[in-house]
């Protein structure tokens, strides 16, 4: 996947483009189903499958005391899109400055005939431009004017009716309502973080740990859970914290998330790795000894591997 960051260096490569837009926070299935429509028309028509999002997510502009955690940073949020198999993606700088651009100004910039504008694929709710007064009514009453076609996608609903969104799936995995979460995204949540150098405690105890700066902003609740963990594209099995550490130290104000990864031995202090949560073991508990904690973490290891098949 290629990546722009304006409209001009987007230019010299398009052809016939297909664009999906949104903030795409998460990458559920609702948003998939946007982008994969994209890619689609594209391939029939010769095109380019090109999505078009924003960094940062425009709330933390428009109002920063309400914007939401995030269920993926910018990183994390391309790289899912990239999985999705698109030729490239455009991502804009959401500031001041842009939020104030009337929505038909942007439309007429999006469909500037360098960029050869063959189709804009949008979910049902989004919004766009100064006030976000632009709305899929707006995107389809200037269709004709610069010459694309709207494919307006619908809201997808989980099989039991509810409907997918960003928000649903944020109160799902802050709820630990994991099995709602990865039916929204079509697959287990996840948290990409960077490795961190620790106190090797984990080392000590003989279930050396890595302890993960997690570039998003929601987490499941604190506990002990089975997960896979990805590193430079390989899936390993794992077992992840997430708490405080109550047996050695309390601090309710600073989580740490540390993940045990099965047969591992490379250092990859420095790196970024992905922890897909698959079940939740147990919650977080202090024990009596660092002894009685170790034959804990033993069990955890089991029932992980057990969960993870």
């Amino acid at each position: 996947m290629q990546l722009f960051r304006t409209l001009d260096e987007l230019a010299p490569h398009a052809r016939n483009v297909c664009l999906a837009i949104g903030v795409f926070d998460g990458v559920h299935l609702g948003h998939q189903r946007v982008i994969n429509q994209a890619r689609t028309d594209a391939k029939a028509c010769d095109g380019l499958s090109v999505v078009l999002t924003f960094d940062p997510h425009p709330m933390r502009v428009l109002r920063p005391d309400q914007a939401p955690l995030l269920l993926t940073s910018t990183v994390h949020k391309l790289a899912l899109i990239d999985r999705l198999e698109v030729d490239a993606c455009l991502l804009v700088t959401f500031d001041k400055s842009f939020s104030e651009t009337p929505a038909e100004t942007f439309v007429a910039r999006v469909a500037d005939r360098r960029n050869q504008l063959r189709e804009i694929c949008v979910g049902t709710r989004f919004r766009f431009g100064h006030d976000r007064a632009g709305d899929v009514r707006l995107l389809q009453q200037l269709a004709p004017r610069f010459g694309y076609d709207l494919k307006e996608i619908k809201s997808v609903l989980t099989s039991d009716g509810e409907m997918i969104s960003s928000t649903a799936v944020r109160q799902h995995v802050l709820a630990g309502n994991l099995d709602r979460a990865a039916a929204m995204l079509g697959r287990p949540f996840s948290v990409l973080g960077s490795v961190e150098k620790g106190d090797r405690l984990g080392h000590r105890l003989g279930f050396p740990t890595a302890n993960l700066d997690p570039h998003n902003e929601v987490l499941p609740p604190n506990g002990v859970y089975a997960a896979r963990v990805l590193v430079h594209g390989e899936r390993h099995g794992g077992v992840v914290n997430i708490g405080v550490r109550p047996t050695f130290e309390v601090r309710p104000h600073n989580r740490m998330l540390e993940v045990h990864i099965f047969e591992f031995q490379r250092e990859i202090y420095g790196q970024d790795v992905e922890v897909e949560f698959v079940r939740k073991l147990r919650d977080e508990r202090k024990f009596a000894s660092a002894k009685e904690l170790k034959a804990q973490i033993s069990a955890d290891v089991e029932t992980a591997r057990r969960a993870l098949g």
